[in-house]
């Protein structure tokens, strides 16, 4: 697991811009039933996470048309109940950190995975989040 100090401002990244976090099995199951759209953020210490995936998320919630009716994320290493039992929830997909997904009405419409982020700009990141928005919120 993560030290804090170094987990801590990661986060604070995404829940000062209005994401819940997700600490516990049950805060996931009960995000996920929820009516509407959540957007789910699988937040990580690699460098795809700062470099693109982060900002990306946040360029795409500040700039879409629409966005979704619910921000939320987890840490990958550091809220592993809460990460293992969102990993079931987005399979046939494998577990990847960072990674995006959109839910509707608790089913995943649409993913993001690490390899879709590694080596991409936030730009790129975002125009594909926002296009998942305008299709789906």
């Amino acid at each position: 697991m993560y030290p804090t100090e170094i987990v801590q401002p990661m986060k604070e990244e995404l829940t000062d811009s209005g994401f819940s976090e997700m600490l516990t099995p049950d805060e996931v199951n009960s995000q996920l039933e929820q009516k509407g759209t959540t957007l789910v953020m699988i937040n990580s210490v690699c460098g795809c996470s700062a470099g693109s995936a982060r900002p990306g998320v946040l360029m795409a919630v500040a700039n879409g048309k629409k966005r979704p009716d619910h921000l939320t994320t987890s840490f990958a290493g550091y809220d592993l109940d809460a990460v293992r039992a969102l990993r079931e929830k987005l399979l046939p997909y494998p577990p990847s950190s960072p990674s995006i997904a959109l839910f509707k009405d608790g089913e995943l419409v649409h993913m993001i995975e690490r390899h879709q982020i590694e080596g991409r700009p936030a730009q790129m990141i975002a125009h594909n989040l926002i296009a998942a928005f305008d299709q789906y919120c």
